[in-house]
């Protein structure tokens, strides 16, 4: 691979600040019994010391110490990370600091976290806002993009941001539309820092052990603040350059299917041979493969700030982002998907779960494939604040701005080498995780191999967001605030998609396609040469000794040359052409109450908000662009209360109604046809929000300086829960045309009306329940009489899972080549592991520091299936990070950082039972070793 880091060496100079605390909710003198830690005169909350003592934590300590008070300070349920200085968030990617929170997991892609999951409720349930505007950002993993409301946390460099906040219960002035979580990221506060101009710069080498890439990841700021803090203004900016490998196997699912012959009977009639072979499921496309992603990062942000008086504020808060990745794939396969009924199976194997473990397949369809996939994520987002202060106790705030997220791919290109009469293929997946594949015929030949089929499918998703806000306090009293406000948002959705995708010769006929080029009528494709192929040569991919690891793929720059593939018109892809536009307008009443009962402190607030769902979604059905209109109203009352039984203690208790706006694509009309798979999805623009009632119960133990115990229970009752809902019928019933194929798939090259596909919609389920408990701990080792080990501490959390919903499944044919049975299914919401644990153990003198951090997930479910086969989903995972760093002088410092040590396989299976093997991936360790400068 290319040392782009050492021809690359770029200072991008930027400004930045630390967020500014929350006050403390209110100050009580000692006398009075419980009052909390925070608020008395004698003890800081972070450090247990008094002002005539105090002592002053820097470092990662600083870092925690600032995220406890935030916790602490606040009335609902709320957990933070916050950067210890200027351009030194914790962690590289902002999913992987949100791991280290209770009741946060995250999903990674090429090696990186990319979403989260807070208390198992998925990404699409987690409502984010940049700078306090909610906004979407999106990028690409698999062979599609984000087509979803999840927020894309890869999109971002972590330098740029000052903190995260996690707001795990609803207030009637915290925006709706979350399920899970509304999490804060926050740029900066450049009045908040000192007066003067100051700057950080740091260089950073990113080094992968997989694709032995070494990359470039520079960050720098600059900021100012006049003498008086009435004027302040920050810059910021990050850029990065990484070149990833994943290396693995896949299966795309398993099926159930006749066979020509099995053992040398002819299955044209059903017999004890044949049948239980084609009962059995069997992997539809066996394969090893690399999948190559090629990513370039860029983050500016810019901040100014204007106070002319203490009662008036004005900010101006700028995010741009600039997320490129190629996506490179290269693929050695047997196509046994929809050709089963040609090819004869010798020696089948079949184990206790119904798998046809093992066989070797004459007549196997043999093809390899090269993909690529060019994309683009460019996200801005522009927002405007102004706080004022009317009198002593009445003041507001105007909140204004709008983002636009524009992912696009210009190329996602498939070429295809087939040799569809091969003999002497076999596959072993006794070890499910590492199967054996060994190709019988030479498949490093090009004169076996023919130029199939070509493929490209150009799409587009931008999601855009406008807001308007205005909120408003008034201190009736000491201990009471009314807090008002008003909201106006439009969200859109839009998504385009294109097809260029054909079969090269065969049913399309010569001189149909590709203009000028001919072919015979009894070929399927061109002859493969030299020159349209290059040889691969498989990696560590975890395959046992004896798998064919060199094959021929196509060469991408000569056969799209050849073929005038770029050239070809490119025909609307229906299924990924659609449009949702959201305007919600709507209003919240809050009061906050701060007192006592008895001796003990308390603080709580109890509102009620109104959102106004306005809804336009638009989609292609049978050709014809439909647009479907429809409103809904929801009122959303919460409550959230803080007890302090002691100074050192705080009961949390929360109730509320909550919702989460339905899924994007599955609310417009239309649908798409996979004629690969032989399915067909319908959208459905009335489908109902999930709505729920969440009810959450914590203690916080705060037996020591930076320290806190703490349990939380929740519950989330969940009333309305939308559904995929499928059944089984003849393509010819849905009044298609064969024009709504792919024209490269095998329904459309050997179209039958009669074939049988499984038709899926979305509809309003029964709901679901959710229910589960945090435990967490925060634990410097202070109190150890050493020099040395006072300095270790400890972070550790653990949350457990309980979920029930009931799903229409498909399970397996009961006879050769029947429908697939459909029934109904209990099972754990989509996206929630049971048990998740996180764990750092650090140490900070204020000078060296070290962080070794272990997380774990356990298996859930992803997805309802297809092929007969029920749930899709995730093994189990352990990912090990760690971190150095010295600081020389108080100005410069050096690091040394470890993602992923453990080198953790990703492995994801098909069918929740059986396990069977859908992919099986490592994407390496990366090793990160920089410097830090500040003026």
């Amino acid at each position: 691979m290319s040392t782009r880091f050492s021809t690359t060496i770029r200072f991008a100079l930027l400004a930045s600040s630390a967020l500014l605390l929350p006050q403390a909710a209110f100050a009580q003198d000692a006398a009075d019994g419980g009052a909390p830690a925070q608020d008395k005169a004698a003890a800081d909350p972070a450090t247990g010391t008094s002002a005539a003592s105090e002592i002053v934590v820097s470092g990662f300590r600083a870092s925690l110490n600032k995220a406890l008070d935030i916790k602490r300070n606040s009335v609902s349920s709320v957990d933070a990370i916050v950067a210890e200085d200027i351009a030194k968030f914790p962690d590289q990617n902002l999913a992987e600091s949100l791991q280290r929170i209770p009741g946060i997991s995250i999903q990674r892609d090429a090696g990186e976290g990319r979403a989260i999951t807070v208390r198992g409720l998925g990404a699409q349930f987690t409502r984010v806002r940049v700078n306090g505007l909610e906004t979407v950002a999106t990028s690409s993993d698999g062979a599609s993009s984000n087509r979803d409301r999840a927020f894309d946390f890869n999109v971002f460099a972590s330098e740029l941001f000052s903190s995260l906040v996690v707001h795990k219960t609803a207030e009637a002035s915290l925006d709706e539309g979350s399920l899970g979580a509304v999490v804060d990221l926050n740029t900066g506060n450049p009045l908040a820092g000192e007066a003067g101009l100051h700057g950080v710069a740091s260089v950073v080498g990113s080094y992968n052990d997989l694709s032995k890439d070494l990359g470039p990841r520079l960050a720098g700021l600059v900021s100012w603040r006049n003498d008086a803090g009435t004027f302040g203004a920050s810059f910021s900016a990050a850029y990065s350059n990484t070149d990833t490998f994943e290396l693995g196997n896949n299966t795309v699912r398993w099926a159930q299917a006749k066979f020509r012959k099995v053992d040398g009977v002819s299955c044209a009639t059903s017999n004890a041979t044949c049948d239980p072979v084609s009962l059995a499921f069997h992997p539809r496309i066996p394969r090893y493969g690399l999948v190559e992603h090629r990513r370039d990062r860029l983050g500016l942000t810019g901040s100014l700030q204007f106070s002319p008086t203490d009662a008036t504020r004005i900010s101006i808060d700028g995010l741009y982002s600039k997320f490129k990745e190629d996506r490179e794939e290269r693929w050695g396969e047997v196509l046994l998907r929809s050709n089963e009924k040609n090819i004869d199976v010798v020696d089948p194997v079949i184990d206790s779960d119904n798998n046809l473990i093992s066989a070797t397949l004459n007549n196997a369809y043999v093809r390899t494939e090269h993909y690529l996939r060019k994309s683009s994520t460019e996200f801005y987002q522009l927002g405007g604040t102004w706080d004022q202060d009317l009198t002593d106790t009445l003041r507001f705030t105007a909140v204004g701005g709008f983002s636009k997220s524009n992912a696009d791919i210009p190329v996602e290109t498939t070429m295809v080498f087939d040799d569809r009469d091969a003999n002497g293929y076999h596959y072993d997946y006794s070890d499910m995780k590492s199967p054996l594949l060994t190709f019988g015929t030479s498949v490093t030949d090009p004169s076996v191999f023919q130029l199939a089929e070509i493929r490209d499918r150009p799409s587009n998703v931008t999601n855009r967001f406008k807001t308007g806000q205005l909120r408003a306090e008034w201190d009736a009293t000491d201990h009471i605030t009314l807090k008002a406000g008003g909201v106006w948002r439009r969200f859109n959705f839009d998504a385009v998609g294109f097809t260029r995708d054909t079969a090269v010769c065969g049913s399309s006929g010569p001189d149909k396609v590709l203009g000028t080029l001919t072919c015979s009528s009894t070929v399927y494709g061109f002859p493969v040469t030299s020159e349209f192929s290059q040889l691969f040569t498989l990696g560590k991919a975890g395959q046992p000794s004896g798998n064919t690891n060199q094959w021929l793929i196509p060469n991408l720059a000569t056969t799209t040359e050849y073929t005038g593939l770029y050239s070809r018109t490119p025909a609307v892809d229906a299924g990924n052409t659609r449009s949702v536009q959201e305007t919600t307008s709507g209003g919240y009443f809050q009061a906050d109450v701060k007192g006592h009962i008895g001796r003990m402190d308390f603080a709580a607030n109890a509102g009620v908000r109104y959102a106004h769902t306005d809804q336009s979604s638009t989609g292609i059905l049978s050709g014809t662009e439909v647009t479907v209109t429809r409103s809904y109203d929801d009122w959303l009352p919460s409550a959230n209360l803080a007890l302090y039984p002691r100074h050192d203690i705080i009961v949390r208790a929360a109730a509320a109604k909550v919702i989460t706006r339905p899924t994007l694509g599955n609310l417009t009309p239309g649908g798409s046809v996979d004629g690969f798979n032989y399915k067909i999805s319908y959208g459905n623009p009335f489908l109902d929000p999930y709505r729920a009632t969440n009810y959450d119960l914590g203690v916080e133990w705060y037996f020591m300086p930076e320290a806190v115990l703490s349990v939380a229970a929740f519950l989330k009752d969940v009333k309305s829960f939308p559904i995929s809902d499928t059944y089984s019928a003849p393509f010819s019933s849905t009044g298609l045309t064969r024009d709504a194929l792919p024209p490269s798939s095998p329904a459309y090259i050997n179209f039958d009306p009669n074939q049988v596909y499984t038709i899926s919609a979305n509809v309003n389920g029964k709901g679901a329940t959710l229910k589960g408990v945090e435990l967490a701990l925060q634990l410097p080792f202070k109190f150890l009489d050493s020099p040395i080990l006072s300095n270790f501490g400890v972070l550790a959390n653990a949350t457990f899972i309980s979920s029930d919903a009931d799903y229409s499944v498909s399970g397996p044919a009961v006879t050769p080549g029947g429908p697939l049975v459909k029934s109904d299914r209990n099972a754990t919401l989509f996206g929630v592991s049971k048990q998740a644990y996180n764990a750092t153990l650090f140490y900070d003198d204020g000078k060296f520091s070290a962080r070794a951090m272990v997380s774990y997930r356990s298996r859930y479910i992803d997805s309802n299936s297809g092929t007969g086969n029920v749930f899709e989903g995730y093994g189990a995972t352990t990912n090990l990070d760690a971190s150095v760093r010295y600081k020389i002088t108080d100005s410069l410092e050096v690091s040394v950082e470890g993602n992923n040590l453990l080198d953790t396989y990703r492995y994801r299976y098909t069918d929740f039972d059986a396990n069977r093997n859908y992919e099986n991936n490592h994407f390496g360790r990366t090793i990160l070793f920089g410097a830090r400068l500040k003026v």
